[in-house]
């Protein structure tokens, strides 16, 4: 005979292995953190030892016990075919919640566009955006999937290659016109347009590299400088000048002729590139696969 006791004991106790924490594991579950820990202890008590290490490191760490270790990926998996079996039961009335975070910049220029495209040929998948400029803990549930631009170093998340990145020097064809083509002179003239968004390890270049490049060392370094990479590109679209941004970024209003690329036979490549990341729990769940696959096909496709 089954118990559902034991049903909700296994629920907590994976949330609560997979988040490292019985707070997040209540946020989960919509419950109080004191409710998870005593569902988790009569599991432990059930089973007949601890399942759990917890240590105090300012606030409580939860970690796996060696043979929670081994049987944590049959509870998750079973638990992912009690979804699946009650989502059949649902039938074509059953819809599936992946959790994707981004930068508000991203989501704007480069992602909205996919998810339109991606809803229109999966119905039964609903994509639930969280929009943040703070890296959020993947690892641990707070999404499913995430955009992030880097060194790709993120520990705990697995990651697959989206696309690299380079800078580029954009403007409006208001100030410029249709010629992508400048001499330093002109260059040199306008008000510039500066990210001062970290863009920490990515070898991001000055103006002054740029003029470098480009033979106008005597060039006046006037301009706006805004710590706001959607404040920047607005500015650019307004006519208030050259901006220096990432080009995934602008190469939507490029394309649509809203901004114009400008000296695109230069090259300012970045050590940073753009990986969609996620949690090995949420590597094992179908709708999450099935969008990941879909995106990584979609930017493969956009390409050639």
């Amino acid at each position: 005979m089954r118990s559902l006791n034991r049903l909700k004991w296994l629920q907590a106790f994976e949330a609560t292995a997979r988040s490292g924490s019985f707070t997040r594991a209540a946020e989960e579950l919509g419950v109080t953190p004191a409710a998870v820990g005593q569902l988790v202890r009569a599991l432990e008590e059930w089973v007949g030892h601890p399942l759990l290490h917890r240590t105090r490191t300012g606030t409580e760490r939860l970690t796996l016990v060696d043979e929670a270790e081994e049987a944590l990926e049959h509870i998750t998996k079973g638990l992912d075919y009690l979804e699946t079996g009650l989502g059949k039961l649902r039938g074509r009335r059953s819809r599936s919640v992946v959790v994707l975070t981004a930068s508000q910049v991203l989501v704007m220029n480069w992602l909205m566009e996919r998810l339109s495209r991606f809803s229109e040929q999966h119905e039964n998948i609903d994509i639930r955006l969280n929009v943040t400029d703070k890296l959020m803990d993947v690892e641990h549930g707070e999404a499913d999937l995430g955009i992030r631009c880097g060194r790709g170093d993120w520990a705990g998340v697995s990651k697959t290659w989206l696309m690299d990145e380079e800078a580029v020097l954009v403007c409006s064809p208001r100030l410029k016109g249709a010629s992508s083509s400048v001499a330093p002179s002109w260059l040199s003239e306008q008000k510039l347009i500066t990210d001062d968004t970290p863009h920490p390890g990515a070898n991001f270049p000055t103006w002054q590299d740029i003029f470098t490049v480009i033979g106008a060392p005597q060039a006046k370094m006037s301009g706006l400088h805004i710590n706001s990479t959607s404040a920047v590109i607005l500015a650019a679209l307004s006519g208030r000048g050259v901006a220096l941004v990432r080009r995934a970024l602008v190469q939507h209003h490029i394309d649509t002729d809203q901004l114009i690329h400008l000296l695109p036979e230069k090259k300012w490549p970045l050590a940073w590139s753009y990986f969609l990341v996620m949690s090995q729990h949420a590597r094992l769940r179908a709708d999450v696969k099935e969008f990941h696959d879909w995106l990584i096909s979609d930017v493969i496709s956009e390409k050639d």
